[in-house]
């Protein structure tokens, strides 16, 4: 059975990863560095959570 879908998904991937010479980490630096200058705005994993404070409410 042909997936048409899943034949593009695997062209764009080859493609993608060739342009970087299968670098995983010269991929990630570069869409690191697109995501910063892009504009939008992203989460931040790298650094930790605030710890935010639970009020237990009492049951009426």
């Amino acid at each position: 059975m042909k997936n048409e879908i899943l034949e593009e998904a695997w062209r764009v991937k080859d493609a993608l990863a060739a342009k970087y010479n299968y670098d995983v980490k010269a991929m990630l630096r570069d869409m690191m560095e697109r995501q910063k200058t892009s504009g939008h705005r992203y989460v931040d994993l790298s650094k930790p959570r605030r710890k935010t404070a639970v009020k237990k409410l009492a049951h009426a």
